[in-house]
């Protein structure tokens, strides 16, 4: 029995500790790149961090495993209890932030347009804040979005009927209230005495390709409903994870127990 929990947590970690391999070399890499944008910069740092956790956590396992060291493994159960909880309530938080905000569908569009104050009061001040949005918009630049939907070439008729990413939506058009005159994906004629309207993205908009409507409370919006499916997908992998991780805690619990009764049967044999 205790060779049996011994092993199979030594295998368990064996498989962690691949992926820890796998998820800092990515983060190193992202770092020693010459071309990192700012996107790849806000994933760098998190990738080397869960790679060091992972790292440590499974040859922490391995050795209490192989070696059968009580307290190491007992260091072991506890950091990964304590790494289960934090998983479990970060899951929780996501699925609770991103509950709230949906598109609303336009009349005689095949897009949706989206708006700020539709999403949770966390997710609304992350891109209220001008240090945050300054790197969002400049993540949004670095991906080219507007500019390889402006490369389409499409006609009114066919523009209006295509499904447009939340993010093209609200960063690379006007929204649709405005009444612009359309000339291409991202070039669009405001109407002969324009001064403005109720909505502000109207005034906002820009012909300049390096603006267009990226400081619009709809891009804000569009960023926020890209951030909602991330996270939603984030959480199901975290789910996913949460099972395993219990699943190798389970495994080390039974390993420690069979650890001490084996370490104390010489003693009262």
């Amino acid at each position: 029995m205790v060779r049996c929990s011994n092993g199979l947590l030594g295998l368990l970690n064996a498989g962690v500790l691949v992926l820890a391999v796998v998820v800092l070399g990515g983060g190193i890499w992202l770092s020693h790149r010459a071309t990192t944008t700012d996107c790849e910069r806000f994933l760098e740092r998190p990738a080397i961090a869960l790679g060091v956790l992972l790292l440590v956590l499974s040859l922490a396992g391995l050795a209490g495993a192989l070696c059968r060291a009580s307290c190491l493994l007992w260091l072991y159960l506890l950091a990964l209890f304590v790494l289960i909880v934090l998983l479990f309530v970060f899951t929780v938080f996501a699925f609770v932030v991103t509950n709230r905000g949906a598109g609303w569908v336009v009349s005689g569009r095949g897009y949706k347009e989206y708006r700020l104050g539709d999403y949770s009061t966390w997710l609304r001040r992350r891109v209220e804040n001008s240090e945050n949005w300054a790197k969002i918009r400049s993540c949004l630049q670095d991906g080219k979005v507007c500019e390889k939907l402006g490369a389409r070439h499409e006609t009114l008729n066919q523009f209006v009927n295509t499904n447009l990413s939340p993010v093209q939506s609200g960063c690379c058009k006007p929204p649709t209230g405005c009444n612009f005159t359309y000339q291409s994906e991202t070039v669009w004629t405001k109407p002969t005495g324009f001064n403005s309207t109720d909505d502000p993205d109207c005034t906002t908009w820009s012909n300049d390709q390096t603006a267009l409507c990226y400081d619009c409370q709809s891009c804000k919006a569009g960023a926020l409903a890209n951030l909602k499916n991330d996270w939603k997908k984030i959480a199901t992998v975290n789910i996913i994870f949460l099972i395993f991780l219990i699943i190798v805690y389970s495994v080390g619990c039974c390993a420690f127990r069979n650890n001490r009764r084996d370490n104390s049967y010489p003693a009262w044999k």
